[in-house]
């Protein structure tokens, strides 16, 4: 059965020996959000451009079926607080979508 994590794409701007670690930040907290839906529906892609540039910037993706897509960005230079924040907004972007949700269920 496939998880959640295994629906995250990690592009090559990040070394292979953070891979592990960045799924642990970001799952945490996102894997009970996004149990509202089966991993197949979800999509994750998470890169960051201009590394190591004043003008870094680290982006997730997230599309989950039937949903426009979500897009967090942060411009934290440190890569795990990078990665903290962007689970953070996506974490509320998803909670919005859940609400909207309820909402038109009742």
């Amino acid at each position: 059965m496939a998880s959640y994590a295994d629906r995250l794409h990690i592009q090559p701007q990040f070394h292979p020996n953070e891979h592990d670690r960045l799924g642990g930040i970001l799952f945490g907290r996102l894997e009970h959000q996004l149990a509202r839906w089966r991993p197949e529906q979800v999509t994750l892609e998470m890169g960051v451009k201009e590394r190591g540039e004043r003008s870094q910037r680290t982006v997730l993706e997230c599309t989950i079926a039937g949903h426009p897509k979500l897009v967090a960005t942060s411009t934290e230079q440190d890569i795990d607080r990078a990665a903290a924040q962007v689970r953070d907004e996506l974490w509320h972007q998803i909670d919005r979508i859940a609400t909207k949700q309820a909402v038109r269920k009742h």
